[in-house]
């Protein structure tokens, strides 16, 4: 009898110190990237709009005019956000706020009128499915299909292909929505979206011009100015081209999309081993930005979406001239004609470090991650911290430089900065980020050792090991005690 109460007595202790220890350093370990995220989602929660669907928040706090449902600035990208944070954290709080955003979509669905990714009901439905993953909830998955009946009704058919309007690029044409179907196609497994997205293709190579040894699309054929790279040119047609054949085999879509991805290598400037495609032209072709929307941050996705297709080593070397314009560009530290007072997603250091990190995934060099540290370092000192939380007042267009105010959303405001600090959080963590918007090549493995399908996190991961190995030990301790 004392034998057995003297097991059962160390079985109790090993089980508290197995079940209830962590690694001392996760104990005592600051996580500054995930506090500032957090602290940005104060200051975003603190700006909501409370309605009978659901909640919305507008992109400028205090000004209800400014509330929309766009991708880039309205509600889908707070909803995204507060995803990634509720599986940064597991704050169930997080997943109350994206799910109160996710049902104002869905009663916002029957006036969007139009198709696009981050202008449209693409966007949409990308934060819905996203919400449904997250959630299990059948009404987000019912809304992202209303968003795919709505495509597939306002096609409009042209020639060989389809297009929801004359705007070819990613932000709310057709290449962005054609990126929506493939990742719904993926998502739904269902392969009628894919062959509208391929119809969509379609359409994009009939509208191509022969340019340079290659091929360039215009945003718009009224549009007075050809704006080359990846938000509303060549840069991403090609991307969502290259795309299609990734998931189709189609040739022609690898053809054209290299065909695009010549004619950008013909234009760009490469003196000092970089790559810098104009911003527009005529009359903007000796300004360069460095962010997601007409800078190598975001052209470099289609470089490499190429290399990972064909293994030509030839556009890994693209991918990091992009980097190398970047990080000889003199930022944080100086601002340049096309690096303004911006440190979103789309302009500004958010992004830019979103694709340096990328590169220190993909090559393990530790000046790429020491550089994205840097931006990051100085985006905080950036920011403005009071009793509300944390934001960041900048200008959101180049040409108004004295038209400053802070915003909540995903392209140019503290949910996509959040994000991006989230991101380096699950980097710091060994974690695998879990929002990836459509339009990004550089998918992060997930760490060894992690669940790609539920995504536990390291503290799951230690408490499950740590049940397993009092069990073992347990069993040892009987067979020792018989």
């Amino acid at each position: 009898m004392k034998r057995r109460r003297k097991f059962l007595f160390l079985s109790i202790m090993i089980a508290a110190s197995f079940l209830f220890s962590s690694p001392v350093s996760a104990a005592k370990e600051k996580r500054p990237h995930l506090e500032a995220a957090l602290e940005a989602a104060r200051w975003i929660k603190a700006s909501a709009v409370q309605t009978e669907e659901g909640t919305t928040w507008p992109a400028v706090p205090g000004n209800e005019e400014s509330i929309n449902n766009t991708l880039y600035s309205g509600t889908p990208g707070v909803v995204l956000f507060f995803l990634e944070a509720y599986y940064s954290t597991e704050d169930e709080d997080f997943l109350a706020e994206a799910r109160a955003g996710a049902d104002y979509l869905l009663a916002a669905l029957k006036k969007e009128k139009s198709a696009g990714l981050y202008v449209g009901i693409s966007g949409i439905g990308f934060a819905l499915q996203e919400t449904y993953k997250a959630t299990g909830n059948v009404k987000y998955l019912d809304g992202v299909k209303r968003c795919l009946q709505y495509l597939k009704d306002n096609a409009l058919k042209k020639d060989k292909g389809i297009e929801w309007s004359q705007t070819t690029d990613i932000i709310s044409g057709t290449a962005g929505t054609g990126l929506f179907l493939l990742y719904a196609a993926r998502e739904l497994k269902d392969p009628s979206l894919l062959d509208l997205a391929a119809q969509a293709g379609w359409r994009l190579m009939e509208l191509g011009q022969a340019e340079g040894g290659g091929t360039k699309w215009a945003m718009d054929p009224d549009y007075p100015r050809l704006m080359p790279n990846f938000s509303h040119g060549t840069a991403g047609i090609s991307y969502f081209l290259a795309s299609l054949y990734k998931e189709t085999k189609k040739e022609e879509f690898l053809d054209a999309a290299l065909s695009g991805a010549r004619y950008l290598r013909s234009i760009a400037r490469t003196e000092g081993d970089v790559c810098l495609i104009f911003h527009h032209d005529p009359d903007g072709k000796d300004l360069h930005y460095l962010g997601w929307c007409h800078g190598p941050t975001g052209t470099s996705n289609l470089f490499y979406l190429l290399y990972q297709l064909t293994g030509d080593k030839s556009w890994m070397s693209w991918v990091e001239r992009c980097a190398r314009a970047v990080l000889n560009s003199g930022i944080p530290g100086k601002e340049t004609p096309g690096f303004w007072n911006n440190v979103g997603q789309c302009c500004g250091s958010a992004g830019v470090a979103e694709f340096i990190l990328s590169l220190h995934r993909i090559t393990k060099k530790q000046g790429y991650l020491d550089f994205a540290r840097r931006l990051t370092s100085d985006l905080l000192n950036r920011g403005t911290r009071d009793e509300f939380g944390l934001r960041w007042v900048q200008a959101e267009h180049r040409t108004r430089p004295e038209l400053l105010f802070a915003q909540t959303n995903l392209m140019q405001g503290a949910a996509g900065i959040g994000l991006w600090l989230l991101h380096l959080d699950a980097f710091e963590q060994g974690r695998k980020q879990r929002i990836i918007l459509p339009d990004c090549a550089f998918l992060p493995p997930a760490p060894e050792g992690e669940d790609e399908r539920d995504g536990k996190n390291q503290d799951q991961i230690h408490i499950s090991q740590n049940i397993k190995n009092f069990f073992v030990m347990r069993s040892k301790l009987l067979h020792f005690s018989n």
